[in-house]
């Protein structure tokens, strides 16, 4: 039996609950585990945390939305018509891009601290997000003037609004390698005589690892709906309410796996080139705006292992995402 669009949406209803539960745990783990680590406000990156906390209001909206039009839709109709649009629907669509949106910003944000604050490089997945945002509201404009009811796209809006879903996809994969490229050139890694150093390579490692996880989350969940929307399956409607969560899963996710704490960074013991007292200076790297973790720089010469402020200064002292 072929899944109707009415099936689709309840079943993505249901989903979207449990996707919902989990989110309102991992939020209120991070917030327990944050306070709990007493951080001082100077600590917190404000951006980000009034970013986030919004980002779970647009999240638990979107829900009270969905759950709204459960109960009343299903009391009044029947699973009969369960999938057609409405007013408030369209609402909750529109919360969809919006939550997208705060994500990629949070995103190109953390994007922006850890390359020096340089405008130039997040240009471009910037227009990306904000053209993704762009084409999915005038999708919706477009939708009321040429049917208002109907539970998925026209014919003719689909490139449209599948450009608008695709372009979010691009600033997630572009911001991304930017991010642990960024992480990886200022750590340890990118030194070929360091790389058998293992406190500060697994550190930075495990930044990395962080990201590209929670990225693939994202990269995974926005694939799979761009592919069913461009389809027009109606298995669609299942995807586009769970992806909403995890837009918000995502950056609460990173939070709390940096808030658990990072690899311990220790100085290395003496041996062979390496001199028993080792004077650190520290790329500073806050991979969630609240915790940070320090990736040492080193530089080795014909005395030891030290520090080389040169390649500290070309680099940046000091970094955070």
């Amino acid at each position: 039996m072929a899944l109707s669009n009415d099936m689709a949406a309840l079943i993505g209803f249901a989903c979207e609950a449990v996707a919902y539960g989990a989110y309102c745990i991992l939020f209120v783990l991070t917030a327990i585990l944050l306070a709990k680590r007493k951080r001082t406000k100077e600590n917190i990156n404000v951006p980000i945390t009034i970013a986030s906390v919004f980002l779970f209001l647009v999240c638990t909206a979107h829900f009270a939305i969905e759950f709204n039009h459960y109960y009343t839709t299903l009391q009044v109709n029947g699973v009969d018509h369960f999938a057609d649009e409405t007013n408030p629907l369209l609402g909750a669509d529109l919360l969809i891009s919006v939550a997208d949106l705060i994500g990629d910003a949070i995103l190109i944000y953390r994007c922006w601290l850890i390359w020096g604050k340089n405008y130039f490089v997040i240009i471009i997945p910037s227009l990306c997000a904000v053209a993704g945002f762009a084409c999915l509201a005038e999708t919706s404009h477009r939708l009321l003037g040429i049917n208002p009811t109907a539970p998925i796209a026209p014919n003719s809006l689909v490139p449209l609004a599948t450009a608008g879903y695709s372009l979010p996809l691009v600033t997630n994969v572009l911001v991304t390698l930017l991010i642990v490229s960024r992480i990886w050139y200022l750590s340890p890694m990118s030194n070929p005589n360091l790389r058998g150093i293992p406190p500060p390579s697994r550190t930075a490692r495990h930044v990395i690892d962080i990201v590209v996880e929670s990225g693939a989350l994202y990269l995974v969940t926005q694939a799979i709906f761009v592919g069913l929307f461009a389809a027009k399956h109606p298995a669609q409607a299942i995807i586009a309410v769970i992806a909403v969560q995890i837009y918000g899963i995502v950056p609460t996710l990173i939070i709390l796996r940096v808030a658990r704490g990072l690899p311990q960074v220790t100085t290395p013991k003496t041996g062979g080139i390496l001199t028993s007292h080792i004077p650190l200076s520290c790329v500073r790297v806050d991979t969630t705006a609240f915790t940070d973790a320090t990736v040492p720089v080193y530089d080795i010469n014909s005395r030891g292992l030290n520090v080389n402020e040169d390649y500290l200064h070309r680099k940046g002292s000091s970094v955070r995402i």
